[in-house]
């Protein structure tokens, strides 16, 4: 049921997120004007970040389709420094480039979030009960989560966190739930990065899909079949 369950929502995490991102994109160029500094992998991993230093091995863990970012664009900028174990913390800087980065991305959220065109749409009404039941799963995702995930986890959440950045920022960190799961499931099945990426519809990538359901579903079975349609639901019923 839960392996069933992670293939049908991964989709919509998918779109949810995504969409919310792009909502506050707008946004985050003007933090990056503000700033005179490209936030590099801040961009992607603030969430994380702004919690403890990023490990390498996350870092290399998050980024493994796309390959190494330019990380010397970031120690330039003088965002962030490597710690003696490798990690990457960030600097004063950093901090309060990440932090309105994530101030943006909050706001193209809530506003993307907000709108209810059909009137049976929650709008923003219904996140914070889908944050609640996010963080569910993030705490279920610390025992079966990769390094990834476990890099990314748990996130910042500060005092006075809106429901929008609570359930943005708890998204980002869960699809690196199942990021990992598909990792593990093609090395399992002997192929890299770049033979993925060029692999196509066939018994292979199927097995492969199947595998990363049954990798990622764990988390799932810590809400009760009621809660996981209302996930589900939920998430569906938000525009974007």
């Amino acid at each position: 049921m839960t392996e069933r369950y992670a293939a049908l929502i991964r989709p919509v995490i998918d779109r949810v997120y995504s969409t919310a991102r792009a909502a506050g994109r707008k946004r985050g160029r003007a933090v990056i004007e503000r700033f005179g500094v490209h936030p590099g992998f801040v961009l992607d991993y603030y969430f994380g970040l702004l919690a403890r230093p990023l490990s390498a091995d996350g870092l290399a863990a998050g980024r493994v389709y796309q390959g190494p970012p330019d990380l010397y664009a970031e120690l330039a900028a003088g965002i962030a420094v490597v710690v003696d174990d490798g990690s990457w913390r960030l600097t004063d800087l950093g901090r309060a480039v990440a932090l309105a980065v994530q101030d943006a991305a909050a706001e193209g959220a809530a506003e993307l979030w907000a709108l209810t065109p059909v009137g049976t749409m929650p709008g923003l009404a219904g996140v914070p009960r889908l944050a609640e039941l996010v963080g569910i799963l993030l705490a279920a995702g610390a025992a079966t989560g990769g390094p990834a995930f476990a890099a990314l986890s748990p996130v910042f959440e500060p005092a006075d966190a809106s429901p929008a950045l609570l359930l943005l920022n708890r998204l980002g960190a869960l699809r690196h739930h199942r990021a990992d799961a598909h990792k593990a499931a093609w090395a399992a099945a002997g192929l890299t990065a770049a033979e993925v990426r060029e692999l196509g519809d066939g018994p292979v990538r199927a097995a492969i899909e199947a595998d990363t359901n049954r990798r990622d579903a764990p988390v799932y079975g810590w809400l009760t079949e009621d809660e996981r349609l209302e996930l589900l639901a939920g998430l569906g019923a938000l525009a974007g």
